[in-house]
Parts: C-alpha cells; structure tokens; sequence
C-alpha cells in the first residue's frame, strides 16, 4: 500500500482527512464534524461502480442503462463469462489504490451511487454481497481518512424513468407501483439499521434526481410523502446520520421544499452546462435562508477546466460544500481518472448497433483487457482536472471567472455592459470576443472540448479597472501570463492579494483567459 502523504507530494496536492470523533450532522444552516468544526465538503463521485451508465463506457443509445449495459455483455460474451466479468468489474473499477488517490488529492468525501437491484432482491431482502461492497469501501474510506455518502441512485421501480435509474421500463414506477414505494422504504430501513453507528458514514442521498422533465408535475405531491415516510423509517432505526433530500428535475427544481422535514438534514442540487453565476444558485440560496438547512451541490462537471475552476469557486464563495461528477470513465478528459480503451473496443461500441461487429473470441479479449485497464495504476492520471477544481495552481482561468464577492471584492470597474444570462448581476463587460453568431449558451463542453471561437467570452477594461481571481494559499504568482483576445500578452498588471492574484489594467484592453502557471 502506498503512503497517503507520499501520493499527496507527488500529485501535488494538499490531503484535507475527515474526522470520525462522532457524526456529521447539521447545524445552523451549515455542515459540521462530530467535534462541531464547521465543513466545506469537497468530494468525487464513484460513478458507474455500483450502477453502470453507458455514456461512461462511450456506448450510446441501446446500452444506456445497466440493464441494457448487460444486456449487451451477456450477448458477446454468454451467460457465464459475463457473469465473471462484472464479478471482475466490481473489484477493479473502484478498490483500495482509488481510494488512496482520492484522499491524496485533496478530497474529503466520496458519494456512493447504488443501484438498488446489486443490495435487494426481488422480494426485498438484502443482498450480502452488494453490502459487502459497501463495507470494502467504507474499510478503505477508514483507513485513508474519506466520509462516504449512500446515494440510492437507483430505487426499485426507478425514480427517474431514464437509463441513469436502471428503471425496468423507462418510467418512474416507484411512483406509480406500491410494490416499489414499499421495497424503497424497506431497502433505506435496512441500509440504516446495518450502518446506524458507522461514523465514516456521511449521510443518506434519499434519491438521486427523482421526477425529471414532465414527471416533476405528475408526482409532486407523491415524492414529498415518501421523503417524509423514508425520514421516519430511518429515524426508527438511526438518529445519528444526516439525512439529503434532491429537488425534483434533475435536484434542480425544489418548490417541494417547503417545510422542514428533519432538524438534521441537507438539500441537494446539481448543476451541469449552464452559466457559473450566482443568479443560476440564488433559489436555492434563498431556500437554505429560509429553512435554515446546509445545501450541497452533489453533482456537477462534465466540462471545460475553465468551466470548472469557476463554477466551483462560485459554490465555495457561497459556503455550499460540493461533489464532483465522476471520478472515472473511459477515454475522457473531464474526470480525474481516464481508463485507455483496449484495442478494439471500437467496435465493441458499434456491436450496439451492429451485432456483428465483433465476433466472441475478440470481445473476450478486449474485456480481458479492459478489466486491466481500468485500475488506476494503469489509467492516465490527470490532476488538471482536479487543479480546477481544487484552485490549486490550475492551467486555466477564464477572463469571465473572477470572483464571486461582488464590486470592490472581486472587481472593480467602469460601468460595463454585463452580458444577459451569464454573470449578469456583475457591472463587468463580459462580451464575445467574436461578435456574430453566438450560442445562446456556450457553456455546453460536455465532452471538455476546447471553446469554438463563436463561444469565446472575453471581459473588456478600461485603465485601472482590476479583477480579482481566487487560488488556493501559497500560490506564487510571479510566472502568470494573462492573455487578451487575440491570444497576445495583455496590458495589465497582476499582483497577489489575500485570496489569489489581481489582475489590473494598465490601459484600456481585453483579456480571454489567465495562465497561472505561465
């Protein structure tokens, strides 16, 4: 086993463990350790361990849902050699190595997505070796000093009606079936009453974005009965944990949260391709000042750096505690972890469409081959990625990701022309550095790609207008280069200040982006 402190000097970053003198638990309107010290969470997301999701293994429609994921397995491999597969996959996708990285790297926490149908079987009993999982994880968290947050991402019946809920027949049945609403309540009874005074135990993520699109009108009413049915089946069994409530359309809309439902609870969000601004967090901002509950933004990423580094200074300015969406897939630039696809999986990926595509004897192989791939040791580690997110020393600033404190905190400049719908309670002139055919949003990198020029953003300054922009303590800010519209070194000034580096004008002109690291 490699020493934490060893990992952490090599990739650079700062380890922050987790505390386990007691529980985590709520307190006025924030998030606080068992010794009562006031938490910002950052954690990871270990996304497609306990519930596949095919986008992670680059197939499309077709093998979308772990069903359908199987499904496909099941078919190039047979029965029994696919069975030995996911045997394989559930000790190799996320183990022990994972788990020192992630601690290494600055995190706090992981949430844990669990598909409902690897820990209950059909008649509602658990299922020991799907626990066992979790016990694994849980040892390692123990060890490597990590909280782990339960996050039932697939519900009996599903919850969501999409591939992402392992749902049998695309629609939220748990709202429709009294089967499924029974099996859920028993299967969060069960998982309390097992892990009841487990401190590495953060908490329970009820439901991961239940009721999205039109769903979120139909069943309203429905998923408010059930948060409260599910608090008192928990509450019977464990007093101890903090119980998360998501909001409805992707934890995004939360008019159901009307009343305090538990003194010790949190509500989640999250947010994907959308504007990094606090006009995209302010209901629920406004929520948490009204019920006096901590918030959490449980699930954001897929996207740029620049994306990322701004988004996730937004939450921290705010005191939201945030987790980052996933930890690792296959051929990716957005995760930390990426896994290089074996040879041939190609057309592992068309064998979707086109069953013959890859005969049995190579799919053998190239799964072999995959479940090598996917341990960390053998994946590309890309600890950019994690820079953004952490502000610790990142390769990339974008001009229009200064801080999030307001003027004279995090700006101070001529009266501009803020840009509808993207930091536009900011007096900052953010524009297009080429005006003409601009997307209506330009923050749509799901893949990580680079900016097309159309989607550019620039913020332009008059002389001694200044910008500040937030790094995490101990940056040296002597190498930093910031580059205006054209890609030239721009006419400014960048000095450090008491929370990263300012960046002033010394004429009037435009920058794009700031590279910390020169």
């Amino acid at each position: 086993m490699t020493d934490t402190t060893t990992l952490a000097a090599e990739s650079g970053f700062e380890p922050r463990p987790a505390n386990f003198d007691g529980y985590v638990h709520a307190h006025n309107a924030r998030v606080v350790d068992g010794g009562g010290r006031e938490l910002l969470l950052r954690g990871v997301g270990l996304g497609n361990w306990m519930l596949p999701e095919g986008y992670m293994w680059r197939f499309g429609p077709g093998a979308e849902s772990p069903r359908q994921i199987e499904t496909l397995i099941e078919r190039l491999l047979g029965a029994d050699a696919a069975e030995a597969f996911w045997a394989e996959f559930r000790n190799s996708f996320i183990a022990e190595p994972d788990i020192e990285r992630i601690a290494a790297s600055g995190f706090d926490h992981v949430r844990l997505p669990i598909n409902s149908r690897l820990i209950q079987d059909e008649s509602g009993a658990p299922i020991e070796a799907g626990y066992e999982m979790i016990d694994r994880l849980i040892g390692w968290c123990r060890t490597h000093k990590l909280w782990v947050l339960l996050d039932l991402h697939g519900a009996p019946g599903g919850q969501t009606g999409t591939n992402i809920d392992d749902s049998p027949r695309g629609l939220p049945e748990l709202f429709m079936e009294s089967s499924y609403r029974d099996k859920t309540l028993r299967l969060w009874r069960d998982m309390a009453t097992r892990y009841a005074t487990e401190p590495v135990v953060l908490g329970y993520d009820l439901l991961n974005e239940p009721l999205p699109n039109e769903w979120q009108h139909t069943y309203a009413d429905d998923l408010a009965a059930l948060y409260r049915d599910l608090t008192a089946e928990i509450r019977g069994v464990d007093r101890n944990h903090l119980l998360v409530y998501e909001g409805t359309h992707w934890a995004t809309n939360w008019d159901i949260f009307t009343e305090v439902w538990d003194d010790n609870s949190m509500l989640q969000f999250h947010k994907y391709w959308s504007s990094p601004d606090a006009a995209g967090i302010a209901s629920f901002l406004a929520v948490r000042d009204r019920l006096g509950l901590p918030i959490y933004m449980g699930e954001g990423g897929e996207n740029t750096l620049e994306w990322i580094y701004t988004a996730f200074r937004l939450y921290e300015t705010y005191d939201i505690g945030w987790n980052f969406w996933p930890w690792k897939k296959i051929a990716t630039t957005t995760s930390p972890v990426s896994i290089d696809a074996p040879s041939g999986w190609g057309k592992v990926v068309a064998s979707v469409d086109d069953p013959s595509a890859i005969g049995s004897i190579e799919a053998a192989r190239v799964f072999d081959e995959l479940l090598v791939a996917m341990r960390i040791e053998n994946c590309k580690w890309q600890p950019d990625v994690v820079a953004a997110l952490l502000a610790d020393r990142p390769v990339v600033i974008p001009a229009w990701g200064f801080g999030h404190r307001g003027s004279g905190e995090s700006y101070s400049s001529a009266p501009g022309r803020a840009m509808r719908g993207i930091r536009d309670d900011d007096d900052v002139a953010i524009s297009w550095a080429r005006p003409g055919d601009n997307p209506d949003n330009p923050f749509e990198q799901s893949d990580g790609r680079p900016y097309r020029p159309a989607e550019e953003l620039i913020v332009e300054m008059a002389a001694h207008d200044w910008l500040e922009f937030e790094l995490a303590p101990g940056f040296d800010s002597g190498s930093t280069r910031v580059l205006d519209a054209r890609g030239q070194v721009a006419d400014v000034i960048v000095q450090p200040s008491s929370r990263g580096i300012r960046v002033i004008a010394a004429a009037a002109t435009s920058i794009s982006r700031i590279l910390p690291r020169g």
